[in-house]
């Protein structure tokens, strides 16, 4: 797959909240997740399984969702950015409203990597 079809596809499955899927589907085996530096939350993951986890791990700190948005694909070479929001009761935190930027690195027809960019606090 290229990378735009690569993009379009990880946006059309995250708007179907179906982010496990998406990562089947589309990540290298040995793909790593970079959160913010500084960041409260779960850190880096090297590798799908430990992707997976990180994902399972974040579902159980949630109470409930309330809404999301990922815009359309922002696409440079290898490279691909999109824009996510998240409105969502979190455990023990209340209602919150987050807003990021992912980074998406494409090799061989799989992502190998992803970083989020928001702001801390």
């Amino acid at each position: 797959m290229s990378t735009e079809q690569i993009a379009k596809r990880l946006v059309e499955l995250c708007r179907k909240g179906e982010y496990e899927q998406a990562q089947k589907e589309l990540y290298a085996d040995d793909a790593v997740s970079i959160e913010m530096e500084g960041s409260q939350g779960l850190g880096n993951a090297m590798g799908l399984a430990a992707i997976f986890e990180k994902g399972r791990q974040f579902d159980a700190m949630l109470e409930a969702v309330h809404g999301g948005t990922v815009s359309e694909p922002v696409i440079a070479g290898n490279w691909f950015s999109v824009a996510a929001t998240l409105d969502a009761t979190m455990k023990g935190r209340g209602r919150v409203n987050m807003r990021e930027i992912c980074v998406y690195g494409v090799r061989d027809g799989k992502i190998f990597r992803e970083q989020f960019f928001y702001d801390l606090g």
